[in-house]
C-alpha cells in the first residue's frame, strides 16, 4: 500500500476547524488511514494579481495509507471538500475557500490525465506545502518530473510567501493511537 500525500488548505471560515474536520473525514473513509500529519501553518494567500488581497491561510499535509487508486483518492478529496462547505463551481480561481485539499503524491506513482496529474505539478512552487511535508517527510523522494527529496524541493522553493508555523496539528486528540503527529 502506497503512501498519499495529501495538501489541506483553507482560509475562510473557521480554518483550523476545516482542517480538522478533513483530517477526520479522510481517517473515517474505508481503505484510508491516516498515518502522519504535520504541524500547520499560516501563509499569505497566492492571488491571481498582487493588488488582490485574501485572509491567510492555515496549511498542513496529511500522509495516508491507501487502498485506493489516485482517481479514487482524488474524488474523495473533492468529497471532503465539499462536506467542509466548498463549492468548486461557484468559486473563483485562486479565490477564498474553507477548504482545499490536493493529492500532492501516492508512492512512486506519475500520472497525466484529463483530470489528474502525479505528482502535483506545482508543487516545488509551494513553500506552503513542502514546508509542512518536509516536517512529515523530508526524504520522501517526488516522483519524475522531480525526482527530489522534499528537503530538496524546499530547499530550492523560490516562493517567497511568508511562512509561520503554529501550535496546531490537523486532527489532535481525533486519530486511535499510532497516527504520529510531528
Amino acid at each position: 500500500m502506497p503512501s498519499a500525500y495529501l495538501g489541506l488548505g483553507s482560509n475562510k471560515g473557521d480554518r483550523l476547524e476545516h482542517l480538522h474536520g478533513a483530517a477526520e473525514r479522510l481517517h473515517r473513509r474505508d481503505g484510508l488511514r491516516v498515518t502522519g500529519v504535520s504541524p500547520v501553518y499560516e501563509t499569505e494567500a497566492h492571488t491571481p494579481s498582487p493588488d488582490e488581497t485574501q485572509p491567510p491561510f492555515l496549511n498542513a499535509v496529511l500522509c495516508l495509507a491507501a487502498e485506493a487508486t489516485p482517481d479514487v483518492l482524488l474524488r474523495t478529496a473533492h468529497v471532503v471538500e465539499r462536506a467542509e462547505g466548498r463549492a468548486r463551481a461557484t468559486e473563483q480561481r485562486w479565490g477564498p475557500r474553507p477548504l482545499d485539499v490536493d493529492l500532492l503524491a501516492v508512492g512512486a506513482l506519475t500520472r497525466d490525465t484529463d483530470t489528474l496529474t502525479l505528482p502535483h505539478p506545482r508543487l516545488a512552487d509551494r513553500r506552503f506545502v513542502l514546508r509542512p511535508w518536509t516536517d512529515l517527510a523530508p526524504n520522501f523522494v517526488v516522483p519524475p518530473p522531480f525526482d527530489r527529496s522534499v528537503q530538496s524541493l524546499l530547499d530550492r522553493c523560490t516562493d517567497p510567501a511568508a511562512i509561520r508555523r503554529t501550535e496546531h496539528t490537523p486532527g489532535e486528540g481525533t486519530f486511535p493511537s499510532g497516527a504520529p503527529s510531528v
